[in-house]
């Protein structure tokens, strides 16, 4: 079955789909850097860095008239009771979304996946959950949502996002996020712990993997590592940081360390990630997770560990890009656990 990709990013969805066996046809976002690790990871797919309200519907049908599934993360902030005085279709934030729906109403595709934050399913009384349902129900397809924690996917991080399904009226069924499987929960230190003595200069590394998921991540790269840059903080910050235990946050830092004296910093803030834990959810780069053992960030290559992406996926652009694709995709093992689930609807 082939798949369309809208707002991609780097391609964690896509990944996923690919791993469960579709054919990803074409990736889509304004994003330079994004595009060109999609283009770089999807070598079989068309990758187009645009704005996607300059595709008009015949150039759509003309490229994409064969997709099965249309998958993405489009931007929904704009559905909000408060704003009923203006259309949803007039608020400029819906203005991707509804670009997305345009899509699903010229290609018809057999189902849809929608990825977003999980808060879109209850704030202001479920509006926007009602209102995506709503006008995806009248372009035929059965919908059902529901918030979806990734570390019961394999995937070594408690990041929660909501997941909207669509499936063609005709296949006479609704999609049940209840039949996808739940896995075994996978720590910190199985998804990074190879990677603690590696250097800047290391390229390969030469001792075994430690976990089933190393092994995992590390099958298709031959051990070698990129985007692996290693980069400490200011002393001021690692002083700090010297102080925090594992599981750990700002809380465990003496208050002369700093500047100003505050008490309402986010609990995430200045966190030490727990080997035998799962990760926090994994951002776009700021300090707001440290690495187990080292008073540092984990490197762009840890994150994505940590995302569940493999060795062999490298990302392309500058090293804050690098941590924004990874910290912005969907985590592509999670994704390969809702495709295969989608799979069994539609071929079934």
């Amino acid at each position: 079955m082939k798949v369309l990709d809208l707002f991609c990013g780097a391609g964690g969805l896509s990944l996923g789909f690919q791993e469960a066996g579709y054919d990803i046809i074409g990736g889509i976002d304004f994003d330079k850097d994004a595009i060109e690790t999609h283009d770089y990871n999807f070598k079989k797919s068309k990758s187009y860095c645009l704005d996607i309200c300059t595709i008009n519907n015949e150039e759509i049908n003309n490229s994409f008239n064969n997709v099965d599934v249309i998958i993405g993360g489009p931007p929904c902030q704009g559905f909000s009771t408060a704003n009923m005085w203006q259309k949803d279709e007039e608020d400029e934030r819906n203005k991707l979304f509804f670009e997305f729906i345009r899509f699903v109403e010229v290609v018809q595709p057999q189902a849809i996946l929608i990825e977003n934050v999980q808060g879109i399913l209850t704030k202001n009384n479920g509006y926007a959950n009602k209102k995506i349902t709503e006008l995806l129900t009248k372009e035929g397809y059965n919908i059902t949502s529901k918030v979806l924690l990734a570390s019961d996917y394999g995937v070594p991080q408690n990041r929660r996002r909501a997941f909207f399904v669509g499936i063609k009226g005709y296949h006479g069924k609704k999609f049940n996020f209840d039949k996808i499987p739940k896995k075994k929960k996978v720590t910190v230190k199985d998804a990074i712990s190879d990677l603690y003595d590696i250097t800047n200069d290391d390229k390969k590394i030469i001792y075994s993997p430690k976990s089933e998921y190393q092994k995992l991540m590390r099958k298709f790269s031959n051990d070698y590592i990129y985007n692996n840059e290693i980069i400490f903080p200011n002393e001021k910050v690692q002083e700090r940081m010297s102080y925090v235990p594992q599981g750990g946050n700002w809380r465990n830092v003496p208050e002369y360390l700093w500047d100003t004296v505050r008490s309402n910093r986010h609990s995430s803030a200045y966190r030490r990630l727990k080997e035998e834990d799962q990760s926090i959810t994994i951002d776009t780069g700021h300090m707001n997770y440290f690495h187990p053992l080292y008073n540092r960030v984990p490197t762009v290559r840890e994150s994505a560990r940590i995302q569940s992406f493999p060795d062999d996926f490298i990302f392309k652009g500058n090293r804050t890009s690098q941590f924004r694709q990874v910290g912005n995709a969907v985590p592509p093992l999670l994704a390969k656990e809702l495709a295969l689930t989608l799979k069994n609807y539609l071929e079934g």
